[in-house]
């Protein structure tokens, strides 16, 4: 009575007479979506690898990984502390150098045993290592720590001369079992000594101090290269980011090869122009660049003073993080515009709490700002005086598609579909075929329709979205070269940009008042 999967078996081809119980998956595929609050962002830090995705959640999370938020330019720091003001939580962070950063290093007095820090960057240099007795007798203990998290303890290290400083080594720089792994902060070359073991305590950076390798990046260093070895930007490839920024990333020159990332990655690509530019200059700037797509969003150049509690000042940020920061906390159908953004304490256009500025834009201003397809965090907002994106529009000068909505719900759908349409890839083609195919993405579309993503397209009720999957658009011509097409059209719901209530006022105007049904009165 064998027991076989679906397909393992000829069931034409059976000799032996005997049960034959086959296992039957679901016909019937789910699709679950795919997360639209992921942000991806790229820029300068004080600890970390370089060039390697790493998964933040929270600031607490950041400074372990990449140390803390340092007041400059290009600072990652900044804009996931900013994002997460505005409620994201879900980051892959990208930390670049300008390829002068180095490791902190030392060496223990009286041997030839070098430590270094296992990350470049100036957090190195607060690196503590402290070799004392053991728990055991006749073993030492070297404890490594650094402020603000828990110390690192290789304990019953035994030994003396070389084989001591040989075993201290192996236990740093590969560790001491599952309960005790390598070192995260340092890594050590005995370096040939042979020296008994003494108490001491060393702090890194004495020989060689540790940086950041910061100030030389610029907007070419955050975009990277797309090469067998992947760095900058480019990191970000397969991390399934839905929005992506380049840390104060200001030059035109390089707003387009992030628009092109953002295609080919599904990602909306948030921009900014530079500090204190005009409306003129970023008009002009924007088609010099020739910048036209949905995948990116560019912000004006006014930027934003914000409170960095981290370093006890109020200072100038680019918006970028602000904005992606909403976005990730909006649902993929919703526009970021008339949403309130907070942290923001004052812009160069209206100035920082200790001045009067100049105010807010007149709608001729916003006009240029937003006909030019571009978007701006100021206030005050429609709905109060509360700060948030002015338009919430892409760069695309197509109407249709130059929404948040638009560029943010297609990349939701699209990347849905390419993390599980696959699974029909292989199989034999037949209407069984074209009606599996065709109910997974009719339930996936439903499913959209009943959290609200999608609305019915009309007062008759008809569906927005149509599959179309059978012979009618599959002929056996193509067919029969392995081809399969389905045809999926989805109506999105537009978003209120310009509310019009008409009110007719007058002591001769003849009131009309309309019945509404008894189901509108509830």
């Amino acid at each position: 009575m064998p027991i076989v999967q679906q397909g393992a078996i000829n069931t034409t081809a059976l000799l032996v007479p005997d049960l034959y119980v086959q296992i039957v998956p679901p016909q019937n595929l789910v699709l679950n979506g795919v997360p639209t609050n992921v942000i991806g962002a790229v820029g300068t830090a004080s600890w970390g690898p370089v060039n390697q995705p790493l998964l933040i959640g929270t600031m607490a999370d950041f400074v372990a990984s990449l140390g803390p938020v340092n007041s400059r330019k290009h600072d990652l720091g900044t804009q996931v502390a900013t994002a997460i003001q505005q409620g994201a939580q879900d980051f892959r962070c990208v930390r670049v150098t300008d390829g002068t950063d180095t490791a902190a290093q030392s060496v223990i007095p009286g041997t030839t045993v070098g430590l270094t820090a296992r990350y470049t960057g100036a957090i190195g240099n607060q690196i503590q290592a402290r070799l004392e007795p053991g728990s055991r007798l006749g073993t030492w203990r070297l404890t490594v720590s650094i402020p603000g998290l828990q110390p690192e303890l290789f304990d019953n290290i035994g030994g003396s001369g070389a084989g001591f400083w040989t075993a201290l080594a192996q236990a740093v720089n590969v560790g001491q079992g599952i309960h005790r792994p390598r070192s995260q902060l340092v890594t050590i070359d005995a370096g040939g000594a042979t020296v008994a073991p003494f108490n001491v305590t060393v702090t890194l950076g004495s020989n060689v101090p540790g940086t950041d390798g910061a100030d030389g990046v610029t907007g070419a260093t955050l975009v990277g290269d797309d090469g067998t070895t992947r760095t900058g930007m480019y990191a970000l490839r397969g991390q399934g980011c839905s929005i992506g920024l380049l840390a104060d990333a200001d030059e035109w020159t390089c707003w387009t090869s992030q628009a092109a990332f953002g295609l080919d990655e599904g990602m909306y690509m948030i921009l900014t122009g530079p500090a204190g530019q005009s409306v003129q200059d970023a008009i002009s700037t924007k088609n010099q660049a020739g910048l036209d797509t949905y995948a990116a969003k560019l912000l004006f150049g006014d930027w934003l003073w914000w409170s960095d509690q981290v370093n006890g000042v109020v200072r100038l940020t680019s918006p970028q993080g602000f904005a992606a920061g909403r976005l990730a906390n909006l649902s993929p159908e919703q526009s970021g515009l008339n949403k309130p953004i907070y942290g923001v304490i004052g812009s160069q256009r209206s100035g920082d709490p200790t001045s009067s500025g100049m105010g807010s834009y007149s709608n001729a201003e916003l006009a240029a700002i937003l006909g030019g397809g571009m978007d701006v965090i100021c206030r005050p907002q429609p709905g109060g005086t509360y700060w948030g994106l002015r338009g919430g529009h892409n760069t695309a000068s197509d109407p249709g598609r130059n929404g948040d909505n638009y560029t943010r719900l297609t990349n939701y759908i699209a990347a849905t579909l390419s993390a599980g349409m696959g699974r029909h890839v292989g199989e034999v083609v037949n209407a069984d075929l074209f009606r599996r195919i065709r109910a997974t993405l009719l339930s996936f579309l439903h499913n959209m329709l009943g959290q609200g993503l999608l609305g019915q397209s009309d007062a008759t009720g008809q569906l927005p979205f149509s599959v179309i999957c059978d012979w009618s658009n599959n002929p056996q011509s193509r067919v029969s070269l392995g081809y399969v097409q389905a045809d999926v059209q989805v109506q999105y719901q537009a978003i209120n940009e310009k509310f019009i209530v008409n009110l007719e006022g007058g002591q001769s105007v003849q009131v009309s008042r309309q019945v509404l049904p008894s189901s509108d009165l509830t």
